[in-house]
């Protein structure tokens, strides 16, 4: 069955609001709806400028001072603020990011386009995630299901991540072919399951990300050699492929791994309270309030906080997924549970 641009979008606004109502009466008010899910471009330019500044610092200050004690270290914040991007490419995604579509979606497949990620495809590969979640049609389940699996398989998971081994599975998600669930029967590739619009977008983004990720390379060795070229590939390139990686891990199975109740929308998903530290390198731009996000999807990024707000002053979120981040991982990091 297809699905169309609008059963996208009105999935994502919908998603498991309906589930999370135990009656009629678990409805915001219109006027609190909008003011939550109103878009201010304001805030998300700030958010890119702050991002795209903090990556630019750390990227001309490890190519300036050019030795392991100065590189490692901005290696490690470039990683993060590259998944501070992947999370704005998520707004954009959601139609989240401006609230003009052609420029969200040009600013979503920049950003998509700088760190390898093509948004367009991301788009209809998500909304999977939110339609099904933890069903057999959910793309995310190889990432973070089945936890806690052992001590030992997280470190392993961790350790590949960090050797760049698992970097093309990652890949090939936001293009368009996520991993499938063991004994998850073979099923449509999201991009052959969806509207004719949504597909041209999402191969014309594509060849735009790979065109992107040959002209960059070559722009460097044109202007800065081979010398320009290698720092590229050590400050931009490597914690795309390493760093990056074990960031996104961590961060997915924080937000879904060893689920109290799959069948409840309130705990199928887990809202992360981190200290600065997790904050800056695990939940950029308030990803942590994941139960917010997949209850009201159409609310942007910098007013989750007011929604989780809103929400607890009203008590829907008794018995929520709710714990600080050290909690999450004593949870996952756990030894795996019999049966």
């Amino acid at each position: 069955m297809r699905v169309g641009r609008n059963r996208v979008v009105a999935a994502a606004r919908d998603d498991f609001r309906e589930a999370a109502r135990e009656d009629g009466s678990r409805r915001l008010p219109a006027d609190v709806l909008a003011r939550l899910t109103s878009l201010d471009d304001r805030l998300s330019w700030r958010a890119l400028a702050r991002t795209v500044g903090l990556a630019i610092a750390a990227l001309s200050v490890g190519a300036w001072v050019w030795t392991p004690w100065v590189v490692l270290p901005a290696l490690i914040v470039v990683a993060a603020q590259q998944h501070a991007l992947f999370v704005l490419a998520h707004e954009a995604a959601h139609y989240r990011l401006l609230a003009n579509r052609r420029l969200n979606d040009l600013v979503g497949r920049a950003i998509g386009s700088v760190t390898g990620i093509s948004m367009c495809t991301y788009r209809v590969v998500h909304r999977l995630h939110h339609n099904d979640l933890y069903g057999p049609d959910d793309p995310d389940i190889p990432l973070h299901g089945g936890y806690p699996r052992g001590r030992g398989y997280l470190v392993r998971k961790l350790a590949m991540d960090l050797s760049g081994l698992t970097a093309w599975k990652t890949y090939r998600y936001f293009f368009g072919s996520p991993a499938r669930s063991q004994g998850t029967s073979a099923q449509p590739r999201p991009l052959d399951d969806t509207s004719l619009a949504l597909r041209v977008a999402a191969q014309a983004d594509r060849g735009g990300v790979i065109a992107c990720q040959i002209v960059m390379p070559l722009v460097l060795a044109v202007f800065g050699g081979a010398d320009g070229l290698l720092r590229y590939s050590v400050l931009w390139l490597l914690p795309l492929a390493t760093v990056l990686q074990a960031f996104l891990r961590i961060r997915a199975i924080a937000e879904h791994g060893a689920p109290l109740d799959v069948s409840s929308p309130l705990q199928a998903a887990r809202t992360n309270l981190p200290g600065p530290v997790a904050r800056f390198f695990l939940f950029p731009h308030h990803v942590c309030h994941h139960i917010e996000h997949h209850l009201y999807p159409a609310v942007p990024q910098y007013r989750l906080p007011a929604l989780h707000t809103e929400l607890a002053g009203r008590g829907w979120l008794a018995g929520a997924d709710i714990r600080r981040f050290p909690q999450t991982w004593r949870r996952v990091f756990a030894p795996r549970t019999s049966g």
